[in-house]
């Protein structure tokens, strides 16, 4: 996937994005080769020859240097290192630049793993999201008499404003100025961690969201969207459901690839290949028409060895339509890095706020399987 900058992003480059377009490429290397999926990235140099991971976060290295000398408008290599890390605006110029960094792939990260049931929105610093929630039912029709005769009763379409406030979310850590400045650590593999730990918390929260607004569907037997245990009658009849109210727009399953492995077909006697999707993925691709789509597990840091998602459920839900969740992502990521000696340790205290908040807010209908 190409991510393309945002647009603060570009403003903060001034025209120059070399390191941000490099961290782009090194971020979506960093993707392909500790996770599941594939994105796209440069393999080779220009003479043709591979290009490793870790030959990208060495190249960063001096690009970052300029990019703090340019911001600082101090050329932080004319002196000894030591002298450099007490420069305020050297310290000023780290923290900004590794906040842009982040902000440069943030938005499009969480919109990759959130999609199917998730609407991401980036709005200004301070600013408050607002969506216009469209009412999902149909006109009434009545039947009448003559032409000229009173008319039906007046009806009229109503959109209801819901508004999103971002809250505040902080990361604050030890960074050694004087080893980022001598090359001792890599400013871009802290920025990567502290990157990985705002894109886990967002969309755990995202989840959170979705999670629990489906816990709380109603579970009546006729009109409700919500069943305990799988069966493939049940899941055809809840996504039938979900495509009516949706305006005939096509569902999805959605769920954890535990979760997924559910989803088997009725008949006893099928078979299936040791090369087909069942075997290779964990869970069918398609059943009944209807497609499935795994959700990435969350490690649950609070609980070593625990995961966040619910490996329980199954969802279904219609993403064509209306997005159940809505993420509001509020301006740019604000960063405070302390002098060097506040500590004792010699180390500065650097700390990234970002601004984000998630909830239910949506018009379309979605159900969901007890398992």
């Amino acid at each position: 996937m190409t991510i393309k900058l945002p647009a603060s992003v570009v403003n903060f480059a001034a025209g120059d994005t070399t390191l941000f377009d490099n961290f782009v490429d090194y971020w979506n290397h960093y993707r392909s080769e500790n996770g599941t999926k594939q994105f796209s990235y440069i393999k080779t140099d220009k003479e043709g020859k591979s290009l490793s991971l870790a030959q990208k976060q060495e190249a960063l290295g001096p690009m970052l240097l300029r990019e703090i000398s340019k911001r600082s408008g101090v050329d932080v290599t004319s002196m000894a290192a030591e002298q450099m890390a007490t420069h305020p605006l050297v310290a000023w110029s780290v923290g900004n630049i590794a906040s842009q960094l982040i902000d440069a792939v943030l938005p499009s990260t969480m919109v990759e793993g959130t999609s199917a049931y998730a609407e991401i929105k980036t709005i200004g610093y301070g600013e408050t999201g607002i969506f216009d929630i469209k009412s999902r039912d149909l006109f009434a029709v009545t039947k009448v008499g003559k032409l000229g005769m009173r008319e039906a009763e007046l009806q009229k379409g109503h959109v209801k404003q819901v508004t999103l406030t971002p809250e505040g979310h902080m990361i604050t850590v030890g960074v050694s100025l004087f080893r980022v400045l001598s090359g001792q650590e890599s400013l871009a593999d802290f920025t990567v961690k502290a990157l990985r730990s705002i894109e886990t918390e967002m969309t755990k929260d995202i989840y959170t969201a979705f999670a629990t607004a489906m816990a709380a569907l109603d579970t009546d037997a006729t009109t409700g969207l919500k069943v305990s245990g799988y069966t493939q009658e049940d899941l055809t009849i809840l996504a039938q459901k979900v495509s009516a109210f949706s305006g005939g727009a096509k569902p999805i399953v959605l769920g954890t690839k535990v979760a997924l492995a559910n989803i088997l077909p009725e008949d006893p006697n099928y078979r299936y290949q040791i090369d087909s999707p069942f075997v290779t993925l964990g869970y069918v691709r398609t059943i009944a028409g209807i497609d499935t789509f795994e959700i990435p597990q969350i490690a649950d840091w609070t609980n070593p060895f625990a995961t966040y998602v619910a490996n329980d459920y199954l969802w279904i839900v219609a993403p064509g339509t209306d997005k159940l969740i809505k993420c509001v992502i509020g301006g740019a990521m604000v960063s405070n890095v302390t002098g060097q000696f506040d500590s004792a340790m010699l180390l500065q205290n650097a700390s990234l706020v970002k601004f984000w908040k998630a909830g239910l807010i949506t018009s379309s209908v979605a159900a969901a399987i007890s398992l």
